[in-house]
């Protein structure tokens, strides 16, 4: 085994183990959760393995130890990703909002899917385009894809469309050069609405996929 292939294994196998051992149990479900901190330093440290794997012998190890960005750095790294995909996004109807260190993209329904399908529109293909050129220019992010509906129909088949939906949307920024490790998927149905589901505006401005993106923290 190589030493690059190496180093990618030992990276993946301790992220599996910290993401297995720091778990805290939710006090309302009574599942297990793993921490955020954990999870995403262990993501992170799978990403920039890989990061440096693809760079040559001694640039590999020096980048897979250099990954990560550091303190007051990360405002600057999302403030210049954030000012790119204003730029490329604009008049496409999705919003951009800044959360801290955080961006958050939200793409409406009804322009990223058809009513009740989970295939994204030929048409919105170009803005899902523009945003994979910024996220693999500013690789050093763990993206989370996130599907959301409205209130109407029943629990299970609003979970399993928005799943659908979250899945699609990765999917293509996958086929677009995003790497696996770096995205994470997830449906969740009507949970956390950003308006009010009891008139047809607010249930539109519920049916959403979001998209997070947050810096890898050295």
């Amino acid at each position: 085994m190589s030493a690059i292939k190496l180093k990618i294994a030992i990276t993946l196998i301790a992220s599996s183990l910290a993401l297995g051992g720091c778990k805290t149990l939710d006090p309302y479900t009574g599942e297990q959760k793993t921490s955020s901190a954990v999870k995403y330093g262990a993501i992170g440290a799978a990403i920039c393995g890989i990061i440096g794997s693809r760079k040559s012998s001694k640039r590999a190890r020096n980048a897979a130890l250099g990954c990560g960005i550091v303190g007051a750095s990360i405002g600057a790294y999302m403030d210049s990703q954030e000012k790119k995909l204003r730029e490329s996004l604009e008049q496409t109807g999705v919003s951009i909002q800044r959360e801290g260190d955080q961006i958050r993209l939200i793409m409406p329904g009804n322009i990223t899917f058809a009513t009740n399908q989970s295939s994204v529109q030929s048409s919105f293909h170009p803005v899902l385009n523009s945003v994979v050129t910024v996220l693999r220019e500013y690789e050093e992010t763990i993206i989370e894809v996130e599907g959301y509906t409205d209130s109407t129909g029943s629990w299970s088949h609003n979970m399993t469309l928005s799943e659908a939906r979250a899945k699609a949307v990765s999917n293509y920024l996958q086929g677009g050069g995003i790497i696996t490790q770096r995205l994470i998927t997830t449906g969740k149905g009507p949970n956390n609405p950003i308006a009010n589901n009891d008139t047809a505006e607010g249930r539109a401005q519920n049916r959403r996929v979001e998209i997070r993106i947050r810096a890898i923290q050295a």
